[in-house]
């Protein structure tokens, strides 16, 4: 029998598709793995390859870039419910602390956030070495909802919360919002299917506005629920399987209330820790101050939150 890969996948007679095997090793979704390989910067023992038929069998060597690639034992999804301050990215010129060092130290596969949120925003964000599920994700075809609970430095004006939701547009980029609802006269419930960068602060903008607090709480069919700040656990595989269904779970449902609905989130709002409170004092993991000159944490890395 030939040996079977992580997915289940087994390496046929023909052996392994090349941009399969590395989407396996955590390099890129199956699609990007091809652009890659067209570049040239993938061999196979010794041999550069560039075309799309290529396929590997177990014992061959596989280098990009001149380094080895091995496939993953295991598939890591987790959750992790990233601080204020800190940036979804492998690295930083700027030395900015990065959300991937709040995840476990046993953790020794290589693993990328899938999407991102900004280095002030706060709440739920995915960490995988799944290329495919990760790229199926961030795909607006996916329709895959996010819920934000957002909170502003002042009163949010209805014009606001109607034109979210019927659409605007911002210096030749549309924004439109899913569902938009009043929480109070400051604080905001907003459902995105394709997110665009720091859409919700570019709207927020537009009407003179600041989100001084911005957090994440769902993610399709994933809750944030009571995960602490700084804290990550494994996404279960229902809910793995419903992420990868395309499974939305809608929000709410409550589309462009403005009566101070509150039945859902506000008292959850503060879960942001108070770290963007101004004149926050505590140093603590779960409850970090907003830095102006942020510098890397020195702290070790947390245990998974099972």
């Amino acid at each position: 029998m030939k040996p079977e890969n992580k997915s289940g996948e087994k390496y046929q007679g023909s052996g392994l598709r090349l941009q399969v095997y590395l989407a396996h090793a955590g390099i890129a979704s199956r699609r990007a793995a091809e652009g890659i390989i067209a570049e040239g910067r993938v061999s196979v023992n010794g041999v550069v390859v560039s075309g799309q038929g290529s396929r590997v069998f177990p014992g061959d060597t596989v280098l990009l870039d001149g380094k080895e690639v091995q496939t993953e034992s295991r598939q890591i999804y987790l959750a992790l419910n990233k601080p204020p301050g800190y940036i979804c990215s492998s690295s930083d010129p700027q030395g900015r602390p990065l959300a991937i060092e709040l995840l476990p130290d046993e953790i020794g596969e290589r693993l990328y956030n899938v999407g991102r949120l900004d280095f002030m925003s706060c709440g739920l964000i995915f960490f995988t070495n799944d290329g495919d599920f990760a790229a199926r994700l961030g795909h607006p075809r996916a329709g895959i909802e996010k819920e934000y609970m957002v909170e502003a430095t002042g009163h949010i004006p209805d014009a606001l919360i109607d034109a979210f939701e019927k659409g605007i547009d911002i210096e030749d980029v549309h924004y439109k919002a899913q569902s938009v609802t009043r929480l109070d006269s400051r604080a905001i419930r907003v459902v995105l299917v394709e997110g665009k960068n720091r859409e919700i602060r570019r709207v927020f903008s537009h009407f003179h506005l600041h989100p001084f607090r911005l957090r994440r709480t769902r993610i399709g069919p994933v809750k944030l629920g009571e995960l602490p700040e700084g804290e990550s656990r494994p996404l279960k595989k229902f809910e793995i399987e419903a992420l990868q269904e395309g499974n939305r779970e809608q929000g709410t449902g409550n589309r462009g209330k403005r009566a101070g609905n509150r039945e859902q989130g506000t008292g959850n709002r503060d879960s942001c820790s108070q770290s963007e409170r101004v004149g926050n004092s505590n140093n603590s993991r779960t409850n970090l101050p907003v830095p102006r000159s942020p510098v890397p944490d020195p702290r070790p890395r947390r245990g998974l939150t099972w």
